[in-house]
């Protein structure tokens, strides 16, 4: 399905939180400096399933939401610890089914940090998920039943949104080569 008019100009960012049983996902329509969700939810996969039919299962429900909504962009929280190995691969399994659903279709892709979107959206890389929760709410203006939103919802937004603030940051900090150009386009930092 192509973008809706209303969207036509917009960046639609699909932010994922990947998990063996439970997949997050958020959809935002960014036009300048406001985003609009399009969608969020959390795919729910059967934990009696064997592993790999929950990995397929995962690549084609993430494609199906690729597929409806045309995401310009997606980004996805990289699993980075974890006090148990099997858990941890099969979370990376995820992530990479995840991945190759939306890469499949060439769309750009990039990973951050639990700590990276935590940050992003807090200002503290050890924020707890109700902490995450409550700004995705408040930045993304939703409505007051959305208290409860599922943790891993809320979770591929804030990706969504720690995305959509870097690329911000990259396309209007300038790049300053040295201190004396710096001086002379910010003089009232000077003390």
């Amino acid at each position: 399905m192509p973008p809706s008019p209303e969207h036509a100009n917009a960046l639609v960012i699909l932010g994922i939180d990947p998990g063996s049983r439970h997949t997050g996902y958020g959809v935002l329509a960014v036009s300048g400096e406001r985003a609009r969700v399009l969608a969020v939810d959390v795919i729910h996969l059967d934990g009696q399933m064997a592993h790999p039919l929950r990995l397929l299962q995962l690549f084609e429900q993430i494609g199906a939401v690729v597929e409806r909504y045309a995401p310009d962009e997606c980004a996805l929280e990289m699993p980075v610890y974890g006090r148990n190995p099997q858990s941890m691969l099969k979370l990376g399994r995820a992530q990479a089914a995840a991945m190759l659903a939306v890469l499949t279709r060439q769309i750009p892709t990039v990973e951050y940090t639990p700590k990276e979107v935590k940050k992003a959206l807090t200002g503290r890389g050890n924020a707890t998920k109700e902490q995450v929760r409550f700004m995705v709410q408040a930045l993304l203006e939703l409505p007051a039943q959305s208290t409860r939103l599922a943790l891993d919802a809320s979770d591929a937004l804030a990706v969504a949104v720690c995305h959509w603030q870097h690329r911000t940051r990259l396309h209007t900090t300038p790049r300053y080569t040295n201190w004396a150009r710096f001086i002379r386009e910010h003089p009232e930092r000077l003390v």
